[in-house]
């Protein structure tokens, strides 16, 4: 396992569509492996693969609370199925875009389907917490990045803060 970087706002990679996974293998579970202990050690909640630069259908997760057991969860070509017409607004962040948080509103309730680490299929619903990070994640495979959900004042705003850090940090 190895910790990866992490592409952040302005990146052109994060705004590209990431392809299906043909098979869960053994380098698609070393790629999640990889993936699970970046996300750790960011820390952040969520990962999909785009945001490490590889530009497929594989999303890791971690909901469980600070100082509880790890409850890792893979995903790998998800896709929402259903949702429900009820929405919630949460405050999200991003680590591709470092340092920013803003409210979204998503369906508070979603049914998956998506292959697991062992390549099953699985098909579940997500309610509250799940499913935000879900959906968030899976705007990542689509080249959408939370912020583009707010307005472009908002979006500027982000864009523009994470590149003076990325100066600020390089001087």
């Amino acid at each position: 396992m190895a910790i990866r970087p992490i592409l952040t706002v302005p990146d052109p990679v994060l705004k590209q569509v990431s392809k299906r996974v043909d098979a869960v293998t053994d380098a698609t579970r070393a790629l999640m492996d990889d993936m699970l202990e970046t996300m750790y050690a960011a820390p952040g909640i969520g990962l999909a693969a785009v945001q490490i630069g590889e530009p497929v259908r594989v999303i890791v997760m971690d909901l469980a609370k600070e100082g509880d057991k790890p409850e890792p969860r893979y995903f790998v070509n998800p896709e929402i199925l259903e949702s429900n017409d009820e929405k919630q607004t949460y405050e999200e962040g991003c680590l591709s875009v470092p340092d920013f948080y803003d409210e979204v509103e998503r369906p508070n309730r979603v049914k998956l389907r998506y292959l697991n680490y062992q390549g099953e299929q699985i098909e579940e619903w997500a309610e509250g917490m799940y499913a935000v990070c879900i959906q968030h994640e899976m705007d990542h495979l689509q080249g959408t990045l939370f912020i583009d959900h707010l307005s472009r004042l908002k979006r500027s705003y982000a864009i523009n803060k994470v590149k003076k850090a990325k100066k600020r940090d390089a001087a």
